[in-house]
């Protein structure tokens, strides 16, 4: 994660046009298949001495809910084809640093565009805000209306309203309770009654487009010559240019890969 931390900060300090309060969730989680490990202090000062390279007044914050996510776990679904890490955002309203307004990004999503206006807009008496999922909209409805299923890799959060109707919390222990296919992301768009839908642009899930403001490097299924899904993150540069043929980061992606060159010659913060 320490890789698409550095591509997707380097893709907001390129667009940002105001500061940048950035927060990592992070936790020694384990299953049954694996243990994880957090991203430890000098992961997070090296990404916080990166973002004030485009505005000093910028910042990267680690925050280990490891203490949170163990007091409650997601029984049911913590040894899903997912990672446990899937599930912290729904431990946002126990995080006191963040503020009622928070834009929840994954890992490998990539900032395209500015984002401020989508950031700054009215929030009143809505839980989130967020794109529909490009394959889950077909298959998954919720609220007895077609194309409610949103994707959660890109969720603007009212956690002052979630706070007061404790949306996470009911999540919580929906996923502690039953198992679903896609745990965290099935549970906020089943439990959540007041959610917004954005345009494509702000989540987009397949082929980059002229409007593009997040690219969500998402799992994709292919036809041809089988049927098989097709999974490329930011970090897999030769995959991103050989498999997905997408060119529109190379800025981004050259500097990433100088700077991992350089924390590899050091000896720095070893990634695995």
């Amino acid at each position: 994660m320490f890789s698409g931390l550095i591509i997707s900060i380097l893709s907001l300090t390129k667009h940002a046009q105001e500061p940048l309060n950035i927060y990592i969730l992070t936790g020694q989680l384990y299953n049954r298949h694996q243990q994880f490990q957090a991203l430890t202090d000098d992961h997070a000062a090296f990404l916080n001495q990166l973002v004030k390279r485009e505005n000093v007044d910028s910042g990267v914050t680690k925050i280990d809910i490891t203490t949170q996510f163990e007091a409650d776990l997601p029984k049911a679904n913590i040894n899903t084809l997912f990672t446990p890490y899937s599930m912290l955002r729904l431990y946002g309203d126990l995080v006191p640093q963040f503020s009622d307004r928070i834009l929840y990004l994954d890992a490998d999503v990539v900032c395209r565009r500015p984002f401020e206006d989508f950031y700054h807009q009215s929030l009143a008496g809505t839980d989130f805000v967020g794109v529909l999922d490009h394959y889950g909209r077909w298959f998954f409805h919720h609220q007895q209306r077609a194309f409610d299923y949103i994707n959660s890799g890109m969720l603007l959060m009212n956690l002052d309203m979630i706070r007061q109707d404790k949306l996470l919390a009911r999540c919580r222990e929906c996923c502690r309770k039953w198992p679903m296919i896609m745990p965290d992301q099935s549970a906020m768009n089943k439990l959540a009654k007041h959610k917004a839908f954005a345009p494509e642009k702000y989540n987009e899930q397949q082929d980059v487009q002229s409007d593009t403001v997040f690219q969500h490097f998402s799992t994709r299924w292919k036809l041809w010559p089988i049927v098989h899904t097709v999974s490329v993150k930011p970090w897999e540069v030769d995959k991103v240019h050989q498999q997905l043929h997408l060119h529109e980061y190379d800025d981004i992606l050259a500097e990433y890969q100088e700077i991992m060159a350089e924390l590899d010659a050091e000896g720095k913060l070893k990634t695995e």
